[in-house]
């Protein structure tokens, strides 16, 4: 549900996620992919949504 709300919104709900991550819709893809990856049992997906997320945390926004 996170991945989603990121991804379509762009930002991120609550209090503390909206400071760990810089790029919400990067971030809400990574944990999309990570879903699927493991309903379909990929390590492909894992590993390309784990780093999607991971880069999600640490872009700076473009400005």
């Amino acid at each position: 549900m996170l991945g989603v709300h990121a991804l379509l919104l762009g930002r991120m709900p609550g209090r503390w996620l909206p400071r760990l991550v810089r790029q919400p819709r990067l971030w809400g893809v990574g944990a999309l992919l990570m879903l699927v990856s493991w309903n379909v049992h990929s390590l492909l997906l894992l590993t390309v949504g784990v780093g999607l997320v991971v880069l999600g945390h640490v872009m700076k926004p473009a400005r």
